[in-house]
């Protein structure tokens, strides 16, 4: 039993640890076509949103589309990152989105 406690909380310890890794983890990520940059974390928290360009001159759709495409990117560089750092702490090998 006591065994089972001990693995128990070495997994909290090493779970801790994964999500301040994930935390500290940032990077930015552009739009295909250079308009938006967003810096997020491995923890996929949105630190900033940039917009490159004057504002008054964008088409709104573009930039919309430029908006989505940056965060897609960003979110799949972020579950990248994550499924690499808990394959380093648990050694199990995820499938990458």
């Amino acid at each position: 039993m006591f065994d089972k406690m001990k693995q128990l909380f070495e997994m909290q310890k090493s779970m801790q640890e994964l999500k301040r890794r994930l935390e500290e983890a940032n990077f930015d990520s552009l739009s295909s076509n250079g308009i938006v940059k967003i810096n997020m974390n491995a923890a996929q928290k949105i630190n900033s949103v940039s917009i490159n360009g004057n504002l008054a001159e964008l088409d709104k759709a573009v930039l919309e589309k430029s908006i989505c495409d940056a965060y897609e990117r960003a979110l799949k560089h972020a579950q990248e990152i994550a499924a690499s750092k808990l394959k380093d702490i648990s050694g199990l090998n995820l499938p990458k989105p």
